[in-house]
């Protein structure tokens, strides 16, 4: 019998198979690698890049490089989702884990020129970084809330080479301040970074930024006879609009006289008035509402001495609520003093051409904010990004209670540890150990390029001095030497190295395994052949 041509996939649909397939995966992931590789460490440099209206961004944070470049490729799009895994869940080290993924890929595609079968590859992989697991809780060392100088040290060593470098010793000492505050401590210690809030404004330096115990609002008075500076504020925070209601059904009013015209304002303004009252007769000498605030209403707090706040979020209400200790309210009747928060300042401050309110000096508050300031729109956003990213690296090494040695330290001697328990297990899988050790040392490798050194010499002098037990040896940047980071107080998180190598085996295993790519033609469907076919394209 003649073979019948079976169609099953839609016209211009595209497949790509086996090792084509594989080799554009790695190719892909590992030009995403590349681009960003070049912005590790203190001497990172930095990338411009330009979005489809024009608007700039200047940074050399892995997880906003590959966020806006704006990725088409499958494969390379797995990278993003790496760094942003990498981003939510520690705040720093996307660089690293980005890296680390395309370096796994680079190895991986030596291996199998060699003819080693893809799933050695994976297996291979699996095992090393199960064993980098368990040697990285045996190096890593402890770490407490208390342990202020090194936290510090943390801080300062995410924001290394970022844009608020300038300024760290401030910044970091702002950071560790405001996760001390918002830390649940139990058996646990538990860090919400929503509860830290970070502003920015355009003006002064970076160095100008200052924490709040308390909250920053990007809003100004409801109405301008109100006073600017309320101490020892008693705040209300309502969750209902002070305003005239609508009624529920469709309703009409026909006013058929002038008095009764009169008679109706009255009756409006006395109901909008009643609702100044029940604030003004709780205590409150602040007013903060999540809805609108009539002018009617806004004029009679101001009588009463009330500084008033409409439209605020409900993000920045629930932030209020933990700071003050104030309770949300969503009906006026029931405001009475027990509701009422208090802070020992309310006022609204003019930064750059924009009013700002302060909820200042709250006691023992649970969220707090950061001001960031910069003399641009380009460095306040990367100061931002800065804060960010030492916020998350002082909260991981809290909640983990563990630290590691930066500087390529801890990869160089992962690396050893993992090229020596290669040694203990027999197949090809040992090659992919071997190989799986050597991609942790392009940290260091990185580190040593980006500062002008020897890359083979240095790792080398690194390896040397691992195998006289010295673990804490790594890259001196600034001075272009080896030196110990522990000492030179170049400090991570171990949770940052833990997800980084997490991240990357696993999307390096996914993408490795992929031996077909079939891309769907973004055409609509084409009609049913009369045959009974099911598309367009031949011989699949």
């Amino acid at each position: 019998m003649a073979q019948q041509q079976v169609i099953i996939l839609p016209e211009g649909a595209l497949r790509t198979q086996g090792r084509s397939a594989q080799t554009g995966n790695i190719m892909a992931a590992k030009a995403m690698a590349e681009i960003v590789r070049s912005t590790l460490g203190p001497r990172g440099m930095d990338k411009m890049l330009v979005d489809d209206m024009g608007d700039i961004t200047i940074t050399n944070d892995g997880a906003t490089i590959v966020e806006e470049m704006n990725v088409e490729h499958p494969a390379a799009k797995m990278i993003v989702e790496v760094a942003k895994t990498q981003d939510d869940e520690v705040g720093d080290g996307t660089t690293t884990a980005v890296v680390l993924t395309g370096e796994l890929l680079s190895a991986a595609e030596k291996l199998l020129t060699k003819g080693i079968n893809t799933t050695t590859i994976v297996r291979g992989y699996r095992m090393a970084a199960e064993k980098a697991y368990s040697e990285l809780e045996k190096i890593s060392k402890p770490v407490k809330l208390s342990d202020e100088k090194i936290l510090k040290e943390i801080a300062e060593t995410c924001m290394t080479g970022k844009g608020a470098e300038a300024a760290k010793s401030v910044v970091a000492d702002l950071c560790v301040k405001a996760v001390k505050q918002v830390a649940e401590v139990g058996e646990k210690t538990v860090v919400d970074l929503d509860n830290i809030q970070v502003e920015k404004k355009v003006g002064g330096s970076v160095s100008d930024s200052e924490l709040v115990l308390g909250v920053v609002l990007d809003k100004e008075r409801a109405n301008t006879g109100m006073p600017q500076r309320v101490p020892k504020a008693n705040i209300a925070l309502l969750d209902v609009a002070l305003e005239i209601k609508k009624t529920e059904t469709d309703a009409k009013i026909e006013i058929t006289s002038p008095d009764q015209l009169a008679l109706f304002s009255q009756q409006e303004e006395k109901t909008l008035k009643g609702k100044a009252d029940a604030v003004a007769k709780s205590g409150a000498n602040v007013l903060l509402s999540q809805k609108g605030i009539d002018d009617l209403v806004a004029h009679f707090l101001a009588k009463a001495g009330i500084l008033a706040v409409k439209s605020v979020s409900k993000s920045d209400m629930k932030k209020l609520a933990k700071a003050t200790g104030g309770k949300i309210v969503s009906n006026v009747a029931d405001l009475t003093s027990k509701e009422l928060g208090n802070a020992e300042m309310v006022e609204e401050v003019k930064i750059g051409d924009d009013e700002m309110i302060f909820v200042r000096e709250c006691k023992n508050p649970k969220a707090v904010s950061i001001l960031v300031r910069g003399g641009t729109e380009h460095v306040v956003d990367e100061a931002e990004r800065s804060v960010q990213d030492a916020l998350g690296g002082v909260a991981s090494a809290v909640e983990l209670g563990k630290v590691v040695s930066g500087g390529g330290a801890l990869e160089i001697e992962l690396a050893k540890r993992i090229r020596d328990y290669s040694e203990s297990v027999g197949g090809r899988e040992q090659l992919a150990i071997q190989a799986f050790a050597e991609t942790l040392e392009i940290i260091p490798r990185t580190l040593a390029e980006s500062a002008g050194m020897d890359a083979i010499d240095t790792l080398v002098k690194l390896r040397s001095e691992h195998d006289k037990k010295n673990v804490d040896v790594g890259v001196d940047v600034m001075k272009a030497k080896t030196s110990d980071m522990w000492k030179l107080g170049v400090i991570e998180p171990m949770k940052l190295k833990l997800q980084a190598v997490k991240s990357s085996s696993e999307a390096a295993e996914m993408i490795l395994r992929i031996d077909d790519v079939i891309a769907s033609s973004k055409k609509s469907m084409p009609p049913m052949p009369p045959d009974g076919g099911m598309g367009g394209m031949g011989g699949y």
